[in-house]
């Protein structure tokens, strides 16, 4: 038997950020034991979807969010099938939407998330649309050329990152949010509050508290009316109110399904042979949503395909973008109820920092406006090491620490 032809055949279903890295851990340890086809619903290749809202502002062009060219995937002998869907694992062969049927060994769903589409009378509406991919962008840019304006349902951060887009690219916007404050996972009430002045400073109405009722118009957008009453009106809605991991694939080849695809720390699924990563998978009851667990996630299964020992132990629950424009990080347990609070805050700037300590240990930190130290922080919380030491140079970062 030739060496190609005992080669295992391995499908990924899905072709985003995690897919790639999976590939690209491969192709570091020198992998060569598979037949690897991936296969992905967008006809692009992947590409950083952290960089959309940039896209749709045209601060980037397209070619500036792609990842790895299709040239990559050839060169290393990876089969890309893109702009096609995946409809069915059955046995040990998937189903496309082209009526073909890939055979395999192994099987790695990284089927990412899908946007919450809210049951809102008025959803199907021409001009409502949700933002995930580079089409919703391409949408997205013809919402303007002087049609009214646009309401973005969602201050989580991706409806923030799609309203700044839109109000970069010249409309006006108006961000409408079911909770107290702006990306009320990732912030507290005063770091969230400064992101919302800092927003907007960028021409953004904000309106915190605030329950869409339903979405009106005739046979296109019109206006939204809130619970309150309100008429608010706009020629488009962008529903930004979250995601939830895709698990249907998973499902029917007989995964165990929670809120996302049950894997073990080895990212394997219940079913032999079927392993799951990324924004789908869901690992000791966590759905992380985050890239930086999806790219451990993937060393992780590249070191376990590539016949090597590894194990994923989970990972530090950290933001740490670039929100609108804001720096932003927090990680661990910011609202730290009944813990000690160090704060400081500087509104010239503006910046704010908030650490949270118990037992002379860093338990979760949130910055606002400067980051710099924010992989230090990290570094603390995930080490549980003692800081009494320098607990009073804390709040001025690394360097002021270890100086004094």
């Amino acid at each position: 038997m030739s060496a190609a032809a005992a080669k295992e055949r391995l499908v990924i279903v899905g072709n985003g950020m995690a897919s790639l890295r999976l590939l690209e851990e491969m192709v570091t340890l020198g992998s060569d034991r598979h037949e690897v086809t991936v296969v992905g619903d967008e006809p692009e290749p992947a590409y950083n979807r952290v960089l959309l809202s940039s896209l749709l502002a045209r601060e980037v062009g397209l070619q500036d969010i792609g990842m790895q060219a299709r040239e990559w995937y050839a060169q290393h002998g990876f089969t890309l099938l893109a702009g096609v869907r995946a409809e069915g694992v059955e046995g040990r062969s998937v189903a496309l939407s082209d009526g073909r049927r890939l055979g395999f060994d192994k099987v790695v769903l990284a089927t990412g998330a899908e946007p919450v589409v809210l049951p809102l009378p008025g959803r199907n509406l021409d001009g409502v649309i949700t933002f995930r991919t580079v089409a919703d962008v391409e949408v997205m840019r013809g919402f303007g050329g002087g049609r009214a304006p646009v309401v973005v349902i969602g201050g989580g951060l991706l409806g923030i990152e799609a309203a700044y887009g839109l109000a970069r690219a010249g409309m006006e916007v108006t961000l409408v949010h079911v909770m107290d404050r702006l990306m009320e996972r990732q912030l507290d009430k005063q770091g969230a509050a400064l992101l919302a002045r800092a927003l907007e400073g960028k021409g953004i109405r904000v309106l915190l508290s605030t329950e869409t009722k339903a979405i009106r118009g005739t046979n296109r957008v019109e206006a939204i009316e809130t619970k309150a009453g309100e008429i608010i009106p706009c020629g488009a809605v962008v529903m930004a109110a979250g995601v939830r991991p895709r698990t249907m694939l998973a499902a029917a080849a007989g995964a165990e399904v929670g809120r996302g695809i049950v894997v073990d720390d080895g990212m394997q699924t219940r079913v032999p042979g079927i392993f799951a990563l990324g924004d789908c998978a869901e690992h000791r009851g966590v759905c992380y949503g985050l890239v930086e667990p999806a790219y451990a996630q993937a060393r992780v299964l590249a070191a376990r395909l590539s016949g090597g020992v590894a194990s994923y132990p989970g990972s530090l629950l950290a933001t740490n973008l670039k929100v609108s424009g804001v720096p932003v990080f927090s990680a661990g347990d910011f609202e730290g109820q009944g813990a000690e609070h160090i704060v400081l805050r500087d509104d010239g700037l503006p910046s704010y920092r908030k650490l949270v300590l118990r037992d002379g240990v860093l338990a979760g930190a949130v910055l606002v406006g400067d980051t710099h130290d924010a992989l230090w922080y990290a570094d603390l919380i995930a080490s549980g090491a003692n800081v009494t030491r320098f607990r009073h140079d804390l709040a001025f970062g690394r360097a002021y620490a270890e100086a004094a």
